[in-house]
């Protein structure tokens, strides 16, 4: 649509988690950080959390690109599973045809991580939105981790989910699955200048060479109405370029993130977050009707 206006080669805030935008930002590198050392560390349950839209999902196909040759993924993104659902799953996973019962798919299951072990391959069991499983399903991946050996385990697991899995995970019953997780980590929404970062990359990779297309001021504003989620970032992002398209001009207005956050179910009304300065500037340009460029 505007690409061609603004000289890009690709849409640079698109919602689907594409590594190629992967932006080593503070929050993604911890994380990436945590769970590479909890992976050598031989560790059997790892969790990662994060707000609706923080990047979890694009983490963790980063993760899955940059494993070692000898560690294996199983990945389950489907997190709509019963326990029984989930042992065919992860079996599929590990090229084993289904069992006619629990107990012989359970012993399919440790045999083969056994061979594959002998074989000097590590598995990983990934499971994404890990907060909607089931208890019974959450109980079945806590039996995973007895698999072992006497001096490691055969299976490790990374749970990734929203904030609610923690606090499923705080329930009585569920304490014995809590206990195991060795390392966790919780992503945080970006800051001001990482936003600003995150912008100005994210149009560098899709081509834009021109001059910055969010000006100090719009892209605070920007920040603030997003909350500093890069889900809604993107999307508050998208909308002003085609704001910008809208008028044949390049500069993105505050009026434009304005309209956009407006525009935006999930975004923060700005001018609430804004400081009072801020604020008489924009009504006194909205009030003098003033349609050109705003910096």
């Amino acid at each position: 649509m505007y690409q061609t206006h603004f000289g890009l080669t690709e849409t640079p805030f698109g919602l689907t988690p594409n590594t190629g935008f992967y932006y080593g930002l503070p929050p993604h590198e911890e994380a990436l950080q945590v769970l590479r050392v909890a992976l050598t560390s031989g560790e059997g349950f790892i969790k990662v959390t994060g707000e609706v839209g923080t990047g979890k999902t694009l983490l963790l196909r980063k993760f899955l690109n940059e494993l070692p040759e000898n560690y294996q993924a199983a990945y389950l993104p489907n997190p709509c599973l019963e326990a029984e659902e989930l042992r065919q799953a992860l079996a599929t996973e590990l090229g084993l045809a289904p069992g006619a019962d629990t107990l012989s798919l359970t012993d399919a299951i440790h045999h083969r991580l056994v061979e594959l072990r002998q074989q000097g391959k590590q598995i990983v069991l990934l499971l994404d939105e890990a907060q909607a499983l089931s208890d019974k399903a959450l109980e079945a991946i806590r039996l995973f981790g007895n698999l072992e050996t006497e001096s490691s385990k055969l299976l490790q697991v990374i749970l990734f989910g929203q904030p609610e899995l923690d606090q499923r995970l705080a329930q009585a019953h569920l304490r014995q699955l809590r206990q195991r997780i060795s390392f966790s980590y919780r992503l945080r929404p970006l800051l001001p200048a990482e936003t600003s970062a995150y912008l100005a990359y994210r149009l560098q990779v899709s081509g834009y060479r021109g001059l910055p297309l969010f000006s100090g001021l719009t892209a605070r504003l920007l920040w603030q109405s997003s909350r500093g989620i890069p889900r809604l970032i993107n999307i508050l992002a998208h909308k002003c370029l085609m704001q910008a398209y809208g008028r044949h001009q390049v500069r993105i207005r505050l009026r434009d993130v304005f309209r956009a956050a407006q525009d935006t179910e999930d975004a923060s009304p700005p001018v609430a977050w804004l400081g009072w300065g801020a604020v008489l500037i924009l009504a006194g340009v909205v009030l003098a009707g003033i349609g050109s460029r705003l910096v």
